[in-house]
């Protein structure tokens, strides 16, 4: 410790800086990126507030420069704007439709369960990845970090009632609390379709072929994406033959599946420093990541390999060729996926653009239940797919849908008098399964009452003013016609009694204005 006027100690000379790679110098150039938006959104959000909570503004709230609550919220959730839940609808709409076209049910679960749950499956440290606590009952809970768990549960809730195999697939928000980056978050929303008492290779062709089906369904082509597939079986015979126990195989499988994160290299530097393998034994492992076909692994790895497993693998590539889906496929002896569970098929979704993390990613897992119950093994696979990353996809490939805020009719009363008429003819639209918004204050000017229908997306608008009201009709006015067509050729007086119908008044008068020359 130095005191005034003493001479300082000479400063330690520091060791030069390692080399970044290449990835590494993009990860911090995304993340400083990230960073600099979030700031200028922020900004932005506090500018918009300020301009908005000027005098003279009726239709915006002001807000305050330091509102007394955040309300941004909590890191790595979202809020969904009715925009944004256009968007979401949109997307499980497609998860649902693939779903429900595969013969496949849709189940849930409670978002809370207990966090046994997720112990039994992976032990004590996952509660670190969890948004955990001890209830008023002294219950261990957690928001769910995953929705297989509870599938297995549920399964054995009803073991005696099931019949298999069974075909389910649920849309489940799920919580982890992890590092967020692009197309990962905290909270996120996961497609799950799952197959249960199946064990031949079938079943994950079925799978496959519904992801296929999905990025088909969206605009994707297998030039964007392609499907790695491996086997764990097979990956267990490798390892098993160079020495690795049974102990050891699910930590190496962790460390094999950082293969194209970190490269041949810095995986067998971790294989000989985190898992006490030999170099000459984590060499070879690396040899097999590398193989870029099933009958080159097979060759590689000789009597080593499990000849089950290598023909399951031919099976599954022969069955996507006869699906239809085979140019989505690609083998690759580096895809284990992490988690330790899984027992045979592995695969996992990624961008050939290499912008993006795994898509989704899935396969067999067959000793799971077992864990909670089951007397004996059964069989399962299922795959997961996340929402974030899917519409950061969409993002890159200029894929995202127009998905504008749209409605059937915007009905105006004339004045506060006609209020009670509108809501009557209001009523009857809707009865008839139109969807209908109500204007509810009358605007002094007829061009602000157009100004609200456009801006709420109507194809028509309704007026209920007294002329027409007492002869038992309403004026309706077609919004979308051009402002090349005559005011009048735009506009239907409907009687009240059809409103109810009015889909099939509006059809027919469309048709007498087609048959016109007017172009509808």
């Amino acid at each position: 410790m130095s005191s005034e006027g003493a001479t300082p100690d000479p400063a330690p000379v520091e060791a030069a800086p390692a080399e970044k790679s290449e990835k590494q110098l993009k990860r911090e150039s995304e993340k400083r990126a990230k960073k600099d938006a979030e700031t200028a959104k922020k900004l932005a959000k506090l500018e918009a507030r300020q301009v908005r909570g000027q005098p003279g503004n009726a239709i915006t709230v002001g807000v305050v420069p330091d509102p007394p609550v955040e309300l941004e919220p909590p890191s790595g959730t979202r809020d969904f704007y009715p925009d944004e839940m256009r968007l979401q609808r949109w997307l499980f709409d497609h998860f649902r439709r693939v779903g429900t076209s595969c013969g496949f049910e849709e189940y849930d679960a409670p978002v809370l369960e207990r966090q046994e749950l997720y112990k039994r499956k992976a032990g004590e440290e996952i509660t670190q990845q969890m948004y955990c606590f001890v209830d008023k009952e002294d219950v261990e809970v957690t928001l769910r970090p995953e929705m297989t768990p509870s599938l297995a549960r549920m399964v054995l809730g009803k073991a005696q009632s099931v019949m298999l195999p069974l075909k389910w697939f649920s849309i489940p928000q799920c919580w982890r609390f992890e590092t967020t980056q692009r197309g990962r978050k905290r909270e996120h929303y996961q497609w799950n379709m799952d197959i249960i008492g199946c064990p031949g290779v079938a079943a994950e062709v079925e799978l496959l072929s519904a992801v296929c089906q999905f990025f088909t369904n969206i605009g994707i082509k297998s030039s964007d994406i392609g499907i790695k597939v491996n086997s764990r079986k097979v990956m267990a015979s490798v390892l098993k033959s160079m020495g690795v126990s049974d102990e050891k195989f699910a930590p190496v499988c962790v460390v094999m599946d950082k293969f194209d994160k970190i490269g041949d290299e810095a995986v067998i530097t971790e294989l000989t420093e985190t898992q006490g393998l030999d170099k000459s034994t984590a060499t070879k492992i690396v040899s097999c990541l590398l193989c870029k076909s099933v009958s080159d692994l097979a060759s590689l790895c000789g009597e080593g390999v499990d000849r089950s497993g290598i023909d399951e693998l031919n099976k599954l590539f022969e069955l996507a060729e006869a699906y239809g889906f085979g140019d989505w496929l690609v083998f690759d002896a580096s895809v284990v996926r992490g988690l330790a569970y899984y027992t045979g098929v592995v695969f996992e979704g990624f961008d050939r653009a290499g912008e993006l993390r795994a898509i989704c990613g899935g396969g067999r897992y067959d000793k799971l239940l077992t864990l909670y119950g089951a007397v004996t093994e059964v069989p399962a696979c299922g795959f997961g797919f996340g929402d974030c990353v899917v519409v950061e996809l969409l993002k890159d490939k200029g894929l995202l849908p127009l998905l504008p805020k749209t409605i059937d009719f915007v009905v105006a009363a004339f004045n506060e008098q006609m209020q009670g008429s509108a809501m009557h003819a209001t009523a009857l639209l809707r009865k008839g399964g139109a969807n209908v918004d109500l204007l509810l204050e009358p605007k002094k000017k007829v061009a602000n009452t157009f100004d609200y229908a456009n801006r709420v997306g109507a194809r028509f608008i309704v007026f209920v003013a007294p002329n027409e009201w007492s002869e038992g009709m309403v004026r309706i006015k077609d919004l979308r016609l051009g402002e090349d067509v005559p005011d009048d050729e735009k506009q239907i007086d409907v009687k009240i009694g059809d409103l109810g119908d009015v889909r099939s008044v509006l059809d027919a008068w469309a048709e007498t204005k087609k048959m016109g020359g007017l172009k509808i």
